[in-house]
């Protein structure tokens, strides 16, 4: 509203509701979103990651699909990324990380690749070295993703409050983390019904750890805690 010099919610109500471009609302999300995120948040869930492609690999399988559902700034996928490339690599193997937010904002960070130091603090200094450039931006050091990692991964703009997607799957893994608790049950069991209509069967899904299927009609089986399979 600042921005547009409009001192009336109503006004801007209306702002939005008739810009039939649709930019004003893409703004307005990007404003409102919130984007909390790190490096190997809720660790747990890489290291299942890490040992599911190794059985997969080892059985057999060479084509890989990931999904990161509320990548914001990119830390997830890429971390994705770096477990893929730590457990199997990246040669003999068809992998894609999609990696997907309803931020414009957001998602142009993701793509970028740069990175402050502190947000590197979660990442193992070894991990650091291999995976991130060091690049002096004048005074300031940043982190510039490595090619390699950045290859794995595409980002696209979603919103998951509607489904049907435009991916076909099968998925592998589906990390839908922190977000399902912004919606309230009727959207959280249709976005359910969408990871488990993309999901192959075997695949897993992977939700925050303070959030729970419990209560939503879902065909998921529990793993364990914030991890369910098809």
């Amino acid at each position: 509203m600042r921005a547009l010099q409009i001192g009336d919610y109503d006004e801007y109500y209306a702002y939005v509701v008739h810009d039939e471009s649709g930019e004003e609302m893409v703004q307005l999300l990007d404003a409102i979103s919130t984007n909390v995120t790190s490096f190997f948040r809720e660790s747990q869930h890489f290291e299942l990651l890490s040992s599911l492609l190794r059985k997969w690999k080892e059985q057999g399988q060479r084509r890989f699909r990931i999904w990161s559902a509320a990548s914001s700034t990119g830390e997830e996928p890429y971390t994705i990324a770096m477990t893929v490339l730590e457990s199997i690599g990246n040669r003999d193997v068809d992998m894609r990380i999609l990696a997907t937010d309803i931020s414009t904002r957001v998602l142009a960070k993701g793509q970028e690749g740069m990175y402050e130091p502190h947000k590197l603090e979660g990442v193992p200094g070894a991990l650091r070295d291999r995976y991130f450039e060091r690049v002096q931006d004048g005074r300031q050091l940043q982190y510039r993703v490595s090619e390699p990692m950045k290859k794995l991964v595409v980002f696209r703009r979603m919103n998951l409050a509607t489904p049907p997607f435009p991916m076909r799957g099968p998925m592998d893994v589906v990390f839908c983390r922190n977000v399902m608790i912004y919606f309230d049950n009727d959207v959280r069991t249709r976005l359910l019904e969408e990871i488990y209509r993309l999901l192959r069967p075997g695949g897993y899904l992977m939700v925050g750890h303070a959030e729970s299927l419990t209560g939503l009609v879902s065909s998921f089986r529990t793993v364990r805690p914030s991890v369910y399979t098809k």
